[in-house]
Parts: structure tokens; sequence; C-alpha cells
């Protein structure tokens, strides 16, 4: 199964898709995040100073990634995240600002003609995102919003951004007729709906899946972008 695991900032994707490619075997998939993107983008530069146009760049060059790692696992892997995810996440700066963390009033900004060019180039971008969520995904996980959206700095979004992200994330996967299950809870419990609802195999405890996924993720360089060389 090619299962895609959704949900926008702090819902736990990462956390949940490496448990459950430990406990079922299934390999995960997963582009470089943004904060790995950017050094070797606009190096210098937090995502909050990017401009429009070094945003779409950011986005295509990430499902580029994605689709590639894919790509090399065939019919059988657990992605953290989708091609639609980096779509969407530009299609609400449309409304939100470029830069989320300066609109304070959280109302829509002015749509100036640069806001409605940008608009236009990540519409065009939609369609190969959606092509490719209908060719490569048999189904979506979606992870609803649970969790108080992490504080470090890395994720230059308001609480506005985040929740017009998971409804329009959800909306365009209905659209396209995939599947999908919501899983909320712990990650234990995660684990167990996920598996039960699609019959997915096991192949060690769960126990010691969360306890691996959890020093996976203590692991990872949580250095800002403008840390690394």
């Amino acid at each position: 199964m090619r299962l895609a695991v959704s949900g926008t900032y702090s819902t736990g994707k990462t956390i949940t898709t490496t448990a459950l490619a430990h406990y079922t075997g299934i390999p995960r998939s997963a582009a470089k995040t943004m904060r790995e993107l950017l050094p070797i983008s606009v190096p210098g530069k937090t995502l909050e100073q990017c401009t429009g146009s070094e945003i779409l760049m950011l986005i295509t060059r990430r499902n580029t990634e994605r689709a590639v790692n894919e790509s090399h696992l065939g019919d059988s892997f657990i992605s953290d995240g989708s091609s639609i995810h980096e779509w969407i996440y530009g299609t609400v700066r449309v409304i939100v600002g470029v830069n989320p963390t300066a609109n304070t009033t959280m109302e829509n900004v002015e749509r100036t003609d640069e806001i409605r060019y940008f608009e236009d180039v990540i519409d065009k971008l939609g369609v190969p995102a959606k092509q490719h969520a209908l060719a490569n995904y048999d189904a979506f996980v979606r992870l609803p919003i649970e969790f108080p959206m992490v504080a470090d700095g890395h994720r230059p979004v308001n609480e506005r951004f985040r929740l017009l992200a998971d409804e329009m994330i959800q909306a365009e996967v209905d659209k396209l007729g995939i599947p999908t299950f919501t899983a909320g809870g712990t990650v234990e419990e995660r684990l167990v709906s996920i598996t039960g609802h699609y019959n997915l195999p096991t192949v060690i405890s769960i126990e010691e899946a969360v306890a691996r996924a959890k020093a996976d993720y203590d692991a990872i360089d949580t250095r800002s972008e403008l840390e690394r060389v």
C-alpha cells in the first residue's frame, strides 16, 4: 500500500510515520525539511525572509525530491506528507501573506499585482501536485490538529494558516476521491487504529516501534537554517 500521512504543522506526521514504518516494516518516504533546504537554496535567509519566487522554488524542489524518493520505493511506502502539502501551503500564503507571521491582524492580505501573480503560479503548480497524488497514493491518513504548534522558530505560520491548511488539504484529497482515514490520539493509539483499518502487517511490538521512533526523532538535527553550513 502507498499510504500518505497527512496533517498540517505540528500534528505529529514525522513521529507517526517513523513509528508506523518501524511497526509495519513498510519503508518511510520523506523530503528534506525547509530548514535543510534553505541553506543550499537561499543561503543566509530564513523562510520568513524568502520572497514569493523563492517560496515557489522551495515548493518545487521539495516536491521533486518527494517524487524521486517515492519512485524508488515502488508499490509500498508510508509518506510523511504528500505532494498536496507544499502546494496548499503556497495557496494559503495567497490568503494570509507570503510571510504569515507578519500578518498580525489575521485578516486577508491585500491582493496586489504581486500576490495575484503568485496565486496564478501556485494554481498551476497544483496541477502536477494533484496528478501525482492521484497516481501515487492509494489512501490518506489524516492526523487532526490536537496539539499546540511547536514554538521552535521554524514554523513561520500562525494558527489561522494552520487551520486553513488543514481544511484545504483535506478538501483537495476529497475532491480527488482518495479514501481517507482519520487517526487521532497518542502515537500508540494512532498505530493501532491505522494498522487495524488498513490491515497492515506488524513486525515488532508497538512499544519497540514507538521507542525506536522517539530515538530517531531525538537524533534529528534541529539547528536552524542559519546555523547550518
